[in-house]
């Protein structure tokens, strides 16, 4: 009896394992000689040209200050650290070789043209929402107009069995979204276009999802805020903890000049999203995507934010003279800080007030600290406005006086062992852009 349980247990693991084998199993494609120019219509690598940008292709797929698109861009997972492909037409390193039928599964089912299954850190479940003509435009203008480069690809710092790319089929199965991006009848054709653009190209889920231990986008949050490259993608729902609600014409604003006055401005990760992606794309389609998560942040259109009570309390709030031989981190604020941020009865666009920001709002102090630390360069935020770093002027002690004065001024309550997490974000690695 004992054996015959043994041997139908042994037989099910190994029917399993080989159903699974021919699932996870994905033939090469043949090689071809790379195309030219000619091969396509000078509309079509424009259109590529615009989506490559909107994806952030080049900004994944570039170390800092290295060739466009040669990839070893390094990125720390709780996995481990990926290096991203070489994607530039060379046909001994990067996907010169490559048909517009190998890159069109690549994109669609993370599947690389040999076969073997890409990292998820590739967002292959958003770019399959792609048309198969937006996919063949990305194709056409990386093959066309991005100059070859020899760069071999850095080995992944991924430990075993995670680098086993054999069981990446099986994480897909589990937890990848691969269904086509569908229209959604009972929105506009606004919303259907942000919609298209924000879950495909744009793939806005894959920094502003929260992910389950094995790193899967858990859908029933989608958009609900997540860490992301050692900052906080915030939320982009009614989840959202930023005290006045984000509108259409809040993201349009933010995401077309780097900052909105309610809510702060772009830095770290999400700084090249407009200035580097975002900004090539039509007026119209900036303005759907704005639409489209306007629609997820419950917000009226209606509403005026400068009437709002939090932002008339933010305001009054500069007024109240605080004993600054007693408060260190108001002393601190008042020296350092509140020389640009400030704002009489009305707010200056670039010089954010603090105590309404986002920033200051969120569940953990990550991007103050990451701001304090590092400022805003001329390439972040509003192009040319800049903020001063204070990595080297101000100890932990200070940065965590001056984050717990702007937490309190805000009305919200302490960060916990806020000098603690002070430590860990300075000592972090540093995601360059």
């Amino acid at each position: 009896m004992l054996k015959r349980i043994v041997y139908g247990v042994s037989g099910a693991v190994i029917v399993g394992l080989g159903l699974f084998s021919f699932y996870a199993w994905n033939s090469s494609i043949d090689p071809i000689a790379p195309p030219v120019n000619a091969d396509y219509p000078p509309q079509v690598i424009e259109q590529g040209k615009i989506l490559a940008a909107a994806g952030y292709c080049s900004t994944c797929h570039t170390t800092p200050g290295g060739e466009a698109y040669a990839g070893n861009y390094e990125m720390h997972t709780e996995f481990g650290t990926i290096y991203s492909s070489n994607i530039t037409p060379d046909v001994e390193t990067g996907i010169g070789g490559w048909s517009e039928a190998a890159f069109n599964r690549a994109m669609r089912t993370g599947v690389s043209r040999d076969g073997h299954h890409l990292l998820p850190a590739f967002p292959f479940e958003h770019f399959n929402k792609m048309s198969d003509d937006d996919i063949g435009a990305i194709y056409a203008y990386i093959m066309t107009s991005i100059p070859a480069v020899n760069q071999v690809k850095k080995e992944n710092g991924i430990p075993f069995p995670l680098n086993i790319r054999w069981l990446q089929a099986g994480w897909k199965l589990l937890f990848a979204d691969t269904q086509n991006f569908e229209i959604n009848d009972s929105k506009s054709e606004q919303w259907n276009r942000g919609a298209y653009l924000a879950e495909g190209v744009a793939h806005c889920g894959a920094c502003h999802t929260p992910r389950n231990v094995l790193g899967g986008e858990k859908y029933d949050q989608m958009y609900q805020g997540a860490a992301i490259d050692g900052w906080i993608a915030p939320s982009l729902t009614s989840t959202s903890t930023s005290p006045i609600p984000w509108r259409a014409q809040d993201f349009y604003e933010y995401l077309t000049t780097g900052n909105s006055p309610y809510h702060g401005s772009a830095a770290g990760p999400m700084a090249p999203v407009m200035h580097k992606g975002l900004s090539a794309l039509p007026k119209s389609d900036v303005e759907a995507i704005s639409y489209y998560f306007a629609d997820h942040s419950g917000a009226k259109e209606s509403d005026d934010p400068a009437a709002n009570s939090n932002l008339q309390t933010a305001i009054a709030a500069q007024h109240i003279q605080t004993d600054l031989r007693i408060d260190e981190g108001a002393r601190l604020y008042a020296t350092a800080c509140q020389a640009c941020h400030y704002s009489s009865d009305e707010l200056v666009k670039g010089r954010p007030l603090l105590t309404l920001g986002s920033a200051t709002h969120l569940d953990q102090p990550t991007n103050l600290v990451n701001v304090i630390l590092d400022g805003v360069r001329n390439d972040q935020g509003i192009s040319g406005v800049v903020m001063p770093g204070f990595r080297d002027a101000l100890s932990d002690q200070d940065i965590s006086a001056i984050a717990a004065y702007l937490r309190q001024a805000a009305g919200k309550s302490a960060w916990p062992e806020l000098q603690q997490k002070v430590i860990e974000i300075r000592n972090q690695p540093r995601f360059e852009q």
